[in-house]
């Protein structure tokens, strides 16, 4: 799949999430009985490519509380990106304009690979629950002047409307305060679902549309792991790229090259 780069990316953040069972001790609660050791164990194995360490404010919480919430950050360097982030039950990949796939998927497979060498016993305790892949982009839009509708029409090849003589008749204007449309569709390889999300939001403190593009497989589906893990982010990677580069193609695409 080709590394294709657009010189004014709309690129927010590409994040690699990866989760893994917990144990519940009373119903509600779940606890990573081994998440105090593979904190220190996971530092072991990435501090040569992310040697700054950011404790966050949820490290000084009993982890019963975060599950699933991170609650260590480590850096590149000080305030930079790419970093991991780790927590009970959870670990991530995050990096922002500096995106490049080759090097994201290649930081991945590190990642995976530090993972289950630093879990304990990890082929016996560490199961897989849930991985996604998730792409944020966003680009300046002015939503009180603008129809939104007609520019995802004409951009991104995405009709969303409401009727408009229903509008007027109701004395509605058909500039919307507020945004947030979700598909969902089950996708084969890798097997899971990808969702496409649209929503009004902020980018550097301006008025933005966002769109989310994720890739998820869980449970059954991340039987094979950490074996199958390349195919699957680079098949997650794969559908990902396909349908951004085609959703954009035209007006967009001359916009961010």
């Amino acid at each position: 799949m080709s590394d294709e780069k657009l010189k004014h990316a709309p690129l927010v953040e590409a994040i690699l999430e990866i989760r893994w069972r917990m144990t519940e001790i009373q119903k509600g609660i779940f606890i990573d009985p081994n998440y105090k050791l593979l904190v220190g164990r996971l530092y072991d194995r990435i501090e040569k490519e992310y040697p700054y360490h950011e404790p966050l404010p949820t490290s000084s919480m009993p982890d019963e509380m975060f599950g699933y919430v991170v609650q260590h950050r480590f850096r590149i360097e000080k305030d930079d990106w790419p970093l991991v982030q780790t927590g009970p039950g959870i670990v991530t990949l995050n990096d922002t304009e500096k995106y490049s796939w080759s090097d994201f998927s290649s930081r991945s497979l590190n990642l995976i690979e530090a993972l289950y060498g630093a879990y304990p016993n990890a082929s016996a305790n560490l199961k897989i629950q849930r991985l996604q892949l998730r792409y944020i982009d966003a680009i300046p839009f002015d939503f009180d002047s603008s129809n939104i509708f007609e520019f995802l029409k004409e951009n991104l090849k995405v009709t969303v409307e409401f009727p408009q003589d229903i509008l007027n008749d109701c004395g509605v204007t058909s500039f919307p305060k507020n945004l947030n449309t979700l598909f969902t569709f089950p996708i084969n390889k890798p097997n899971g679902i990808i969702q496409w999300r649209l929503m009004r939001g902020k980018k550097k403190n301006e008025n933005a549309l966002i769109w989310e593009t994720i890739v998820e497989s869980n449970g059954d589906q991340l039987s094979d792991l950490p074996n199958l893990f390349e195919d699957w982010i680079s098949s997650a990677h794969t559908i990902t790229h396909i349908l951004f580069f085609r959703l954009i193609e035209g007006k967009l695409k001359e916009r961010f090259s």
